[in-house]
């Protein structure tokens, strides 16, 4: 009889403790996220001929450890947008890297999750797999994707998590387990899976379907006019490009092009583009100690910059007149200026543009702009 009454006393008890437990939804994927059946294509094959050019091939930052998958990718676009990740559960990554802002912010300094303020203006990361050297932040103090990813959610100025909480939050969630599964073939959630997916999405962002591609498909060379430009769109290609104005001229010294090369609009190493005579931020020679270096900084692509401003790492220029302003006459003596923002004296060129010059240049940055990448479903949010 006692072994009786224990049995049912314990049966009882596990009903009330069974009771208790929060309910797991028997499909906790498409409980909390909307994700399609079948992942999306992040690997895309239908790539424009101008992005198959060997220097934007050589720029592409992926290392054979973590080559993007669409299962990886669904899996760190689900990590991209959860604002699990902060410490108070209020940011995402995306919060501050958002998808119709080029994966970039409008404001100035980013605000964290308990209200303070990034140093440095949030950058923009469409076509990020596009950087030769593979270095992340505007100091380059990220050798790697994978190694810069996990970076702001311990700042604790800007989501606050240590590693360890990280992961524990990670694998108290239910849509996580059969996610990893998917992209890794197993439901263990470690900080390498974490760091791996994020990269992944990150590199999945390819801007290739802007005004600038579609013109660019129907000629051999970007110097040729693009039948789908506007004369002014044409003419500030060609300032862009440094291309002279007049046949068998000499090359126009501080082309742009020539620190935002390549397809990708991007350099290969950091730059000192003359925004101050005296170093005012440590830039990469802050993090390496190599005073050669000081004030210089990764060069971002410039691929889908309307609407991303403000500018430069210190976000100081509100509009993209403002940049072609700086370029044309605002070119500071830097110890570590740029050879490419020096003419054939040494000096820092100036070539003051004309009032007509400058729409120009600023119409031609605004063909970058990519529509497609701002409205696909994809790169959003997947939360419901």
């Amino acid at each position: 009889m006692t072994t009786m009454k224990n049995f049912l006393l314990l049966s009882a008890f596990g009903l009330l403790w069974a009771s208790c437990q929060p309910e797991v939804p028997a499909d906790p994927i498409a409980e909390y996220l909307n994700l399609p059946a079948t992942p999306y294509d992040y690997t895309p094959t239908n790539l424009p001929e101008h992005f198959a050019q060997a220097n934007v091939l050589a720029s592409d930052n992926t290392p054979l450890t973590n080559p993007v998958t669409d299962e990886g990718a669904t899996l760190g676009r689900v990590l991209f947008y959860d604002k699990n990740l902060s410490a108070n559960r209020t940011l995402a990554c995306a919060s501050c890297h958002q998808q119709g802002l080029g994966f970039g912010d409008s404001a100035r300094f980013s605000t964290g999750f308990a209200g303070g303020k990034t140093g440095r203006h949030s950058m923009g990361l469409s076509n990020a797999r596009f950087y030769a050297n593979g270095a992340f932040f505007w100091d380059e103090r990220a050798a790697s994707l994978e190694e810069q990813v996990l970076i702001p959610v311990q700042d604790p100025i800007e989501m606050g998590m240590s590693l360890d909480s990280v992961v524990a939050r990670v694998n108290a969630l239910p849509y996580y387990a059969p996610l990893f599964e998917s992209a890794f073939g197993s439901e263990d959630i470690t900080e390498t899976g974490i760091r791996n997916a994020l990269a992944q999405f990150v590199r999945s962002i390819m801007s290739y379907s802007s005004p600038y591609d579609q013109g660019r498909a129907q000629v051999n060379t970007p110097g040729e006019p693009f039948p789908n430009f506007t004369a002014q769109e044409n003419q500030g290609k060609a300032l862009f490009f440094g291309i002279p104005p007049g046949p068998g001229g000499p090359p126009v010294p501080g082309a742009c092009v020539t620190c935002h090369g390549t397809e990708a609009f991007t350099a290969p190493g950091p730059r000192n583009n003359g925004l101050d005579a005296v170093t005012t931020d440590a830039g990469v020679g802050g993090v390496n100690g190599n005073p050669a270096q000081l004030g210089l900084f990764k060069v971002p692509s410039l691929r889908n910059l309307t609407g991303r401003g403000p500018y430069m790492h210190d976000g100081r220029f509100a509009t993209l007149a403002q940049v072609i302003d700086h370029y044309s006459t605002g070119v500071q003596d830097h110890p570590n200026l740029s050879p490419q923002l020096r003419g054939p004296n040494g000096d820092p060129v100036v070539p003051n543009f004309s009032a007509a010059q400058k729409a120009a240049l600023v119409a031609f940055l605004q063909t970058l702009d990519d529509a497609s990448l701002a409205n696909d479903v994809k790169y959003g949010n997947p939360f419901k």
